[in-house]
């Protein structure tokens, strides 16, 4: 089921996505404190021995380093991060803005994790059914981002929209596709060091957590 209008989807800047993640970037797109949080997240909900799919994958996953899944699958737009990657088993590169059709078997999935990415998806929807399609039964998608953003290659619902309107509208697509109404989390981080001990925050930290029904 649509959500989006056609105004929408569309990005300041149209040009093709591959050409814009062509030259890898080794850098860290959110601060240590959102990512000391996703990591707990991760510890929390995911299962040891699970098979994880990173969706929009980079050079890290963010995953607990005293945790072993089944296998970690990647995908992302430039391969050089995928291969930097130490956690990935199995890698991919795919534009899911001109293809959303995953390459993974039905049920294949326990848990899919995707990172600041969101945000950069012109066909949510299609991407929510795929999701719900690779998921196993009682497995769960976590979709996590803070408040930055590529704005030109950013659709125009996500670049107008506030923090709040970032965690309904995902929630939205997904729901439209068949997911149950999924968990919400909107929190404030703690900066690190000195900053954090005066008080002083990170990048705040917002999931939409959905889990596909047993």
């Amino acid at each position: 089921m649509a959500v989006l209008t056609e105004d929408q989807r569309r990005k300041w800047d149209e040009s093709n996505d591959d050409l814009f993640y062509a030259e890898p970037r080794f850098v860290q797109h959110l601060d240590e404190a959102f990512r000391r949080r996703l990591t707990q997240l991760y510890r929390q909900r995911i299962p040891p021995c699970a098979v994880v799919l990173d969706l929009m994958s980079s050079w890290v996953s963010h995953l607990p380093d005293e945790i072993n899944y089944q296998k970690v699958i990647g995908h992302g737009l430039n391969s050089a991060e995928l291969e930097a990657n130490p956690r990935l088993d199995q890698r991919w590169r795919q534009n899911l803005n001109r293809d959303q059709q995953l390459p993974l078997e039905d049920s294949s999935v326990d848990a899919c994790l995707i990172v600041a990415g969101w945000q950069y998806l012109q066909q949510p929807e299609a991407v929510a059914r795929e999701l719900w399609r690779v998921l196993r039964p009682d497995s769960q998608l976590i979709v996590a981002f803070s408040n930055r953003m590529f704005f030109t290659k950013a659709p125009q619902i996500w670049a107008d929209g506030s923090d709040r309107d970032h965690l309904s509208y995902v929630a939205e697509v997904l729901m439209a596709q068949g997911w149950p109404q999924p968990e919400l989390i909107a929190e404030d981080t703690q900066a690190s060091g000195v900053m954090g001990w005066i008080g002083g925050k990170g990048d705040p930290f917002f999931a939409v957590i959905a889990t596909k029904p047993a």
